[in-house]
C-alpha cells in the first residue's frame, strides 16, 4: 500500500481510531494485523520471506543472548550469515551470476548456472539491517531478547516505517509497543502537519520532478548540455523530497498513535562538507554503518591509511546495498574517495584558510563549502540515477556542451512556465529548511495565530489536491 493512495487516506484513519478505542493490552494485534494487511498489498506471498526473517533472528537472539564466548559468537555469526543469505538471493544472486557468467565468457568457460526468476520484495534491505542491529545488539548485551513473538514481529513489520525506513533500533522502539499511548491532541496534530508536509514532498515536488527527470535519463543520448545539468540537479531534490517526504509521512503516522522514530533527514543540502551531508542524509542508515561497520573495523581510532581504507570499504557496502548494479557500487565508491580526500585535505584546507585570512569570513566559507558539497553530491546522483555506467559516463562527460538557456527548445517535456514552477516550489521548501535551520516549523507555526497557522495548512492542502501528482508514484526507496 503506498501512502500517496487513496487506499492509504481510508486505512490510517480507521487503524488510529481502532488503536484509540480498543483496550490496550490489544493494541499490538491491531498495529501487527494492520502491518501486514499493509505489506501484502504490495506482493501478499513475499510476507513468508519477512516471516522467514523474523523467526530466524527471533529463534537466534535467546541463544545468542544466554551463550558465552565461542559458542555465542557462533550463535551471532549463525543469524548473521542466515539473515544475508535471504537477503542475497533475492537482492543480489543475479546480480554476481550474470557477472560470474561475463567473466567465464571472457575466460572461455563453460558456466550455466541460470538467472533466479525473483521480484525483490519491498523494503528487503531494511528489513535486513533493522533484523541485524537487533541480533548485534543482543549480542553486545545491550538490548534483551525480546521472547514476546507478536511484538518483536511487530517490531520488523512496523507499517509506518515497514518499507522504506528510519532503520529503527530495537533498543528505541520496542518498549514503546509495551508502553500505554493516550489520545493527545497537540501530538496527533504535530504528527498530521508532519505528514502534511510529506505529502506536499512527494506529490507536489518530487513527482512532478520525476517526469522531467525520466525524460533526460531514460533517453540521456538524445540531450547534451543545459537538458542534463537541469535533469540532474532536478533529480537532486526529486530523491531527497521522495525520500524524507516518505519519512515525514511515516514519523508523523507513528507520532499520532504516540510513537518516536528516529530523525533521517536533516536539511542535507545546507551540509558544507561531505562528512556533514552524511550527518544529515538518511541518518538511520548512515549512523547503521557507523555503529555496525565502520566503528568495528577500527573507527577514528587508528592511522590515518587505516581510516581511509575503512571508509571507502563502508562506502563502497553502503553503495551495493543500495541496489545490484555497479552504477550504485561506483556512487559508493565516489563518496568513499569523496570522504578519503576530506579527511586528507582537511588540515591543507585549514593552513590555506589562516594564511589568506579567509577564516575571517566565516559567511563565505560556508556559502563556498554548501555550493562545493551540492555539485560533488550531484555527480554521485548521476550515476544513482542513471540507467547504467555507459548513460552515466555520457552524461558527465556531456554536462557542459551546447549548452542553452532557451527553455522552451530543450525538447525535455518542460516550458518556460514549467521551469519557472518548478524552481519556485524548490525555492519555497529550501526556505523553509532555512527557517528550521533556527528552530522546527512546527514550533515556528505554534508562536503565530490561528488563522496565520490554519492558513499555511489550507494553502499545502490546495497545493497537494491541484498541483499534486496522483499516479500511485512509488517512493524511489521502495527498490531497496
Amino acid at each position: 500500500m503506498l501512502f500517496n493512495s487513496l487506499d492509504f487516506l481510508i486505512f490510517f484513519p480507521i487503524v488510529v481510531v481502532l488503536y484509540f478505542c480498543i483496550p490496550h493490552r490489544f493494541r499490538w494485534i491491531l498495529l501487527l494485523a494492520a502491518s501486514i494487511y499493509f505489506y501484502m498489498n504490495f506482493i501478499p506471498v513475499y510476507i513468508l520471506v519477512l516471516f522467514l526473517l523474523v523467526v530466524i533472528d527471533y529463534v537466534m537472539a535467546p541463544l545468542i543472548e544466554k551463550s558465552q564466548g565461542h559458542r555465542k559468537k557462533v550463535y551471532l555469526i549463525t543469524s548473521i550469515l542466515s539473515t544475508c543469505a535471504v537477503f542475497f538471493v533475492f537482492k543480489y544472486f543475479n546480480f554476481f551470476n550474470q557477472n560470474v557468467s561475463n567473466l567465464a565468457q571472457f575466460l572461455h568457460w563453460n558456466y550455466s548456472l541460470r538467472a533466479l526468476a525473483l521480484a525483490l520484495p519491498i523494503g528487503l534491505s531494511f528489513h535486513t539491517f533493522q533484523s541485524l542491529g537487533y541480533v548485534i545488539e543482543v549480542y553486545r548485551g545491550n538490548q534483551k531478547a525480546e521472547r514476546h513473538f507478536g511484538i518483536y514481529f511487530l517490531f520488523v513489520m512496523f507499517f509506518p516505517q515497514l518499507v522504506a525506513g528510519p532503520i529503527e533500533r530495537a533498543k528505541n522502539l520496542i518498549h514503546q509497543f509495551y508502553q500505554e499511548h493516550y489520545f493527545d491532541y497537540k501530538r496527533v496534530t504535530d504528527g498530521l502537519k508532519l505528514m502534511l508536509w510529506g505529502f506536499f514532498k512527494k506529490v507536489v515536488i518530487a513527482d512532478k520532478l520525476s517526469a522531467i527527470v525520466g525524460a533526460v535519463y531514460n533517453n540521456p543520448t538524445q540531450f547534451t548540455g543545459t537538458p542534463l545539468i537541469l535533469a540532474t540537479v532536478f533529480f537532486a531534490f526529486q530523491i531527497y523530497c521522495d525520500f524524507s517526504g516518505y519519512t515525514d509521512i511515516a514519523i508523523g503516522a507513528a507520532q499520532v498513535m504516540g510513537f518516536k522514530l528516529m530523525d533521517n533527514f536533516k536539511r542535507p543540502y545546507f551540509s558544507k562538507s561531505l562528512s556533514e551531508f552524511w550527518k544529515r542524509w538518511h541518518i538511520s542508515l548512515s549512523s547503521w554503518f557507523r555503529d555496525y561497520l565502520y566503528i568495528p573495523l577500527g573507527g577514528n581510532r587508528i592511522s590515518v591509511p587505516r581510516k581511509c581504507a575503512n571508509l571507502f570499504i563502508v562506502f563502497l557496502v553502503g553503495g551495493l546495498w543500495h541496489g545490484a548494479n555497479w552504477t550504485f557500487v561506483i556512487w559508493g565508491a565516489l563518496h568513499g574517495f569523496y570522504l578519503i580526500f576530506e579527511t586528507i585535505a582537511m588540515p591543507l584546507k585549514n593552513r590555506i584558510l589562516e594564511i589568506t585570512r579567509l577564516v575571517n569570513f566565516p559567511r563565505l566559507i560556508q556559502l563556498t563549502g554548501i555550493s562545493f558539497t551540492f555539485i560533488l553530491v550531484n555527480i554521485g546522483w548521476i550515476f544513482f540515477r542513471a540507467k547504467n555506467v555507459s548513460d552515466a559516463f555520457y552524461i558527465l562527460t556531456h554536462l557542459f556542451t551546447n549548452i542553452s538557456f532557451n527553455i522552451p527548445r530543450l525538447n525535455m517535456g518542460i516550458g518556460w512556465s514549467g521551469f519557472i514552477y518548478c524552481s519556485a516550489i524548490i525555492g519555497f521548501m529550501e526556505f523553509i529548511h532555512l527557517i528550521q535551520e533556527h528552530r522546527s516549523i512546527r514550533q515556528f507555526l505554534d508562536t503565530k495565530s490561528i488563522w496565520f497557522r490554519w492558513t499555511i495548512y489550507i494553502i499545502l492542502i490546495y497545493a497537494i489536491l491541484f498541483f499534486g501528482v496522483f499516479n500511485k508514484t512509488q517512493f524511489i526507496y521502495f527498490q531497496f
